[in-house]
């Protein structure tokens, strides 16, 4: 069993320190070399599905979290305001309210929904000391966020394709859902007092599930504040339950920001506003994948992809040639030579990298290399150039294959 702050710093993926503070960890590189590969993924992700990408601060007045409804059913679990001369501004919990002013700023058409706006930005909670650990429960975090503004009559399609994404992005990443929940409110002032608002958008979400086919569980009290929501649940090696992944209608906050588009009638309609959340945070995310993979990456997302293994200095120069060529095709490289041990020693040393290059003195002077993959397997001697194209078709497809037919 796999314990993702404990394996986490053994791989020097991440790690704390009590002078920065709890609950805020740092990346280290090979740490970020995974995060950067699974933000590029569901960046590429996003735009080949229409997403146009934003940025915003992640200050906000405390008057804007007051109009989204976050201060009055939220604030426990933000940062108090900061006073900045005559205002106080707030390190914002979420990135909607961000996103609701920026589709306000511009005037819109029917014409132009569905509009997709996703970040991966910052955001701030305050928890608790006593809960906070690893990657998983943290104060500072990275949010893979995008809002859909739409028509009432997209929202289904929209919320179905946002579901279809995140399908997707479980495939590549080796990524097994537990199961599906539908997430409704429950009693008290916790949620948004709108019931209409709230049978409406629950019967879509229903909608979406019972058309995708996907068994799924109603839990009340697990919705946000503003509406209800589709999780996608991950449990750990320990059998503890988690949310990665989510999609969420909202017709709250468009009515809190006075949101609207101009319809082919040429009237001001209100728009609807989808939440949906890919991989969740990149931290949760990576905590999972560490857990699930055994830091055993996917070969895409490995933060060494090839190691090369010359077998004596005399090969060193090769070696050190191949890295530039893989430098050079993208792929993220390191050479372990034999000041670092045997052959043997370094092929252990290596073996979660997805593969291992051994350079002899045939290999250097046929241009061949032997490969062994992570697996165990070692494949017959195969030019330099044939292996780097495979190894670099495997990567940019995202597959969760070695070779043909290996899987990870």
């Amino acid at each position: 069993m796999h314990d993702h702050r404990k394996l986490g710093r053994e791989l020097n993926l991440f790690d704390t320190d009590p002078l920065i503070g709890s609950g805020l960890p740092y990346w280290l590189p090979d740490g970020a070399a995974v995060r950067h590969a699974l933000e590029e993924y569901v960046r590429d992700l996003e735009r080949r599905a229409g997403y146009q990408h934003v940025y915003s601060p992640v200050l906000g007045k405390r008057e804007l979290y007051e109009i989204s409804g976050h201060w009055s059913h939220y604030s426990e679990d933000m940062f108090p305001p900061m006073d900045l001369g005559s205002e106080q501004v707030v390190l914002r919990p979420s990135l909607c309210p961000h996103h609701a002013v920026i589709y306000r700023s511009r005037s819109h058409s029917y014409r132009e929904l569905p509009l997709r706006m996703a970040e991966l930005g910052g955001m701030y909670r305050s928890e608790r000391s006593g809960v906070l650990g690893g990657l998983t429960r943290v104060r500072a975090i990275q949010l893979n966020d995008a809002h859909i503004f739409c028509t009432l009559d997209q929202v289904a399609q929209e919320a179905q394709s946002a579901l279809d994404m995140i399908r997707q992005a479980y495939q590549a990443l080796g990524i097994t859902p537990s199961h599906y929940r539908l997430s409704l409110p429950g009693p008290g002032g916790k949620y948004v007092s709108a019931p209409e608002l709230w049978k409406q958008s629950t019967a879509l979400l229903t909608e979406v599930l019972d058309h995708s086919g996907l068994a799924y569980e109603a839990a009340e009290d697990e919705a946000a504040f503003y509406g209800p929501k589709i999780d996608v649940q991950v449990t750990d090696p320990a059998g503890r339950e988690s949310t990665l992944s989510t999609v969420q209608i909202d017709f709250h906050q468009p009515n809190q920001f006075d949101l609207h588009y101009i319809g082919a009638d040429g009237a001001k309609h209100r728009p609807v506003m989808i939440h949906r959340s890919i991989i969740g945070s990149v931290e949760r995310a990576v905590a999972h994948l560490i857990e699930q993979h055994g830091g055993a990456f996917p070969a895409w997302l490995a933060p060494t992809q090839l190691v090369i293994l010359p077998i004596s200095d005399t090969e060193m120069p090769n070696a050190q040639a191949l890295a530039r060529r893989c430098t050079g095709l993208g792929l993220r490289t390191k050479v372990s030579g034999p000041d670092e041990g045997t052959l043997g020693a370094r092929i252990r040393e290596a073996r979660l990298v997805p593969y291992q290059a051994v350079i002899g003195a045939k290999e250097a002077a046929d241009d061949h290399l032997a490969v062994r993959l992570r697996t165990g397997q070692r494949l017959e001697p195969l030019p330099a150039g044939d292996v780097l194209d495979h190894i670099r078709t495997l990567v940019e497809e995202n597959s969760t294959d070695l070779w043909h037919g290996v899987a990870s």
